[in-house]
């Protein structure tokens, strides 16, 4: 279902030099993955697990960490469905 009210637009990261011409071009459009596609997330437990260890045995009560995995279109083209099946703690430095 479209909300326009709870779309986030979003933006790239200022940086020294520019691959593109960064000036808007055109009408705004609303780009929101569930639009046209119905999600699924598939998350593998011993992921989960070493992420919820992970957690625990940190001191900090906020740290990063990434949660990585695919993203593929079903069979019937209807939906689309994100693995999630690896965990990366990240570094501290």
């Amino acid at each position: 279902r479209f909300v326009p009210e709870r779309m986030v637009p979003f933006s790239f990261p200022l940086s020294k030099c520019a691959l593109w011409d960064p000036v808007p071009m055109g009408d705004v459009i609303g780009a929101h993955l569930t639009y046209y596609r119905n999600p699924k997330l598939s998350l593998v437990e011993k992921t989960l697990r070493l992420a919820y260890r992970h957690a625990k045995r940190n001191e900090k009560k906020l740290f990063s960490c990434f949660l990585l995995g695919t993203l593929a279109v079903d069979e019937d083209g209807e939906g689309i469905t994100l693995t999630i099946d690896r965990f990366d703690p990240g570094r501290e430095v």
